[in-house]
């Protein structure tokens, strides 16, 4: 899924915050426009800011996967990298991105693994999974 168009349009109204690959983790950089980009791991572009680490301050976070089941458990790529950062953004609302074809009957899952509050997909009318109603994401 692109998510280039989401950040250069709301960028300018608020603080984007993008993984940045570093040995089995990910650390998280501020944004601050597509000059300060570079190629990463995995040749994806990662940002060259400053490391971002107050985890509280996070209000939503979308999280990438290979697939998604309607009870939001999310199937990543293997490496764990979501399943270590995750637990360190507890109250921000995690929004699971995918294409349609991604939403799959059931991903296997174990207990620790975080649920996705909610899926977002390309069609609008898999917005969300009925595990949970569309939150809000507001905080006050």
């Amino acid at each position: 899924m692109d998510t280039h168009t989401f950040i250069k349009k709301w960028s300018s109204e608020k603080r984007i915050l993008l993984p940045v690959v570093v040995g089995d983790d990910l650390e998280l950089r501020i944004y601050t426009g597509p000059d300060d980009m570079t190629t990463g791991s995995y040749g994806i572009e990662e940002p060259t800011g400053e490391v971002f680490t107050d985890y509280a301050a996070i209000d939503f976070i979308a999280v990438p996967g290979v697939a998604f089941d309607r009870k939001g458990n999310r199937l990543g790529r293997g490496k764990g990298y979501y399943d270590r950062l995750l637990p360190r953004i507890p109250s921000a609302c995690k929004a699971g991105i995918c294409f349609p074809f991604q939403l799959v009957e059931e991903v296997p899952a174990e207990s620790f693994d975080i649920r996705m509050d909610i899926i977002i997909t390309t069609n609008e009318n898999e917005l969300s999974h009925p595990y949970h109603p569309l939150p809000s994401c507001d905080r006050e």
